[in-house]
């Protein structure tokens, strides 16, 4: 009843919230991207987006087809895996930015190591911008991370807006500086927020640096400072700075997969770095703060 390749296409739009970026994710005509997204509409009788010249949105419906995608999909895998006789096996060194700490990456990571238990998946946890670099020097096959401004590459997973946050409770003084919670050198989110300062020509200072997101949190929740952030994945306890306060609009930021390059004696999981992109990029609505897991702590 269901087209897997709508229901990619379905993913795709669903995550990015655009047609024509879902089209270059997916290397398609936005022609096409329309036409499959349209012919699952059909098929479930339903519409799945709310849309206009500026802006899409998932109906109640879309909402409720992104489960079930998921899992149509990854069923689908499994079998075409299965009866192709393919196992992939070697090591893959995946890196994953401090922004997901807080999301159901888990649960991704988790299927992909049910659905292949011959790679031995080895996870580093660490800044964008530190993950990049790891990744220029040959030390990860796998980066999920955010795109640095000086550098197109990479596949895109989630387009968000930069927002400042902070405890509900701080209130800044417009005469004093603006107190800053930031990751430290070279932390992406650190040179936009220092950038955006500056261009408005406000004073900052820096009030806590961590490189641990859960450090950056907690100094926000004590209400040291504000931080920028993404604004699809606001930790809880912490809310957007109001805009009476005269911070400067920070932009946007893209979230995306860049694939290393292996010396031919260490081609052990080219497979396995692509497999494990495409489950991302399967399921990347499920990389926002997750407030059930929060909850559960």
């Amino acid at each position: 009843m269901y087209d897997p390749s709508q229901l990619r296409t379905f993913l795709a739009v669903a995550q990015t919230l655009s047609f024509t970026q879902a089209a270059r994710r997916l290397g398609l005509r936005q022609s096409t991207v329309s036409q499959h997204v349209r012919r699952l509409e059909d098929a479930t009788g339903r519409p799945l987006f709310t849309r206009d010249t500026h802006t899409v949105e998932l109906t109640e419906d879309g909402e409720a087809m992104l489960g079930f995608a998921r899992r149509i999909l990854a069923v689908h895998e499994q079998a075409a895996a299965f009866f192709t006789r393919t196992r992939l096996g070697g090591r893959l060194r995946f890196g994953a930015s401090e922004d997901f700490v807080l999301t159901r990456l888990t649960d991704i990571l988790e299927s992909f190591r049910h659905d292949h238990p011959d790679v031995d998946l080895e996870l580093t946890v660490e800044l964008s911008g530190t993950l990049h670099e790891r990744l220029d020097a040959g030390k990860l096959d796998l980066v999920l991370a955010k795109r640095r401004p000086e550098d197109p590459r990479g596949e895109l997973v989630r387009h968000d807006q930069l927002v400042w946050i902070g405890s509900e409770r701080l209130r800044l003084d417009p005469e004093r500086p603006v107190p800053l919670i930031v990751y430290p050198p070279p932390g992406i989110t650190r040179a936009l927020a220092f950038e955006a300062l500056e261009r408005r020509g406000r004073a900052w200072r820096v009030a806590c640096t961590s490189g641990s997101l859960n450090g950056l949190v907690a100094a926000a929740r004590a209400g040291l400072g504000v931080m920028a952030h993404s604004r699809g994945l606001i930790p809880p306890g912490l809310v957007r700075v109001p805009d009476r306060a005269g911070l400067p609009e920070l932009g946007s930021v893209d979230f995306v997969l860049l694939h290393g390059e292996r010396r031919a004696a260490e081609q052990g999981a080219p497979g396995a770095a692509d497999a494990l992109a495409a489950a991302i990029l399967a399921g990347g609505d499920r990389l926002r703060r997750d407030d059930a897991a929060v909850a559960g702590r």
